[in-house]
């Protein structure tokens, strides 16, 4: 009886401790390399890699990619799915749908500016789930980045 709850016990932290592992808050994510060179956040279940023009700091038409994956980095097929980012930089909001674009890609196109004060909000509605959201500071990573390298 003694070694039945032993193995409860064990297996219940063994179970706590992996759940743990695969919540990864924004400071963490930033620091993973983004497969697509963009910015990963998670959106629920979900890692979602926003990739946005970098260009130009002027507003025009640019697109908007969204990579979805889950925890372990597997590709999740967006089939089927809706999204929409919406985008505020240089005084500016653009609100754009994002469709499925193969494999685990959403892509849209909006009218935005590329300065450093961008954030958006993505949303995502995989085929039979509820709509998941992230929120993202896509530029800001790498103007701290570069202020980090002129430190040296």
């Amino acid at each position: 009886m003694n070694n039945a709850r032993f193995l409860t016990s064990v297996a219940f932290v063994l179970a706590a401790g992996a759940t743990s592992v695969h919540a990864h808050d924004d400071a963490y994510l930033d620091t993973q390399q983004a497969p697509n060179g963009g910015q990963l956040r998670m959106a629920g279940v979900y890692h979602l890699e926003l990739v946005v023009d970098k260009s130009t700091p002027q507003a025009a038409d640019k697109p908007v990619v969204v990579y979805v994956t889950d925890h372990a980095g597997q590709k999740v097929p967006t089939q089927g799915a809706t999204g929409n980012a919406t985008i505020l930089a240089a005084k500016g909001k653009a609100s754009v749908a994002l469709v499925p674009d193969g494999d685990n890609r959403l892509k849209g196109t909006g009218n935005y500016a590329s300065t450093p004060d961008m954030k958006a909000i993505i949303s995502f509605t995989a085929k039979g789930q509820p709509p998941e959201t992230a929120r993202f500071t896509p530029l800001l990573k790498s103007k701290e980045a570069h202020m980090d390298h002129n430190k040296h």
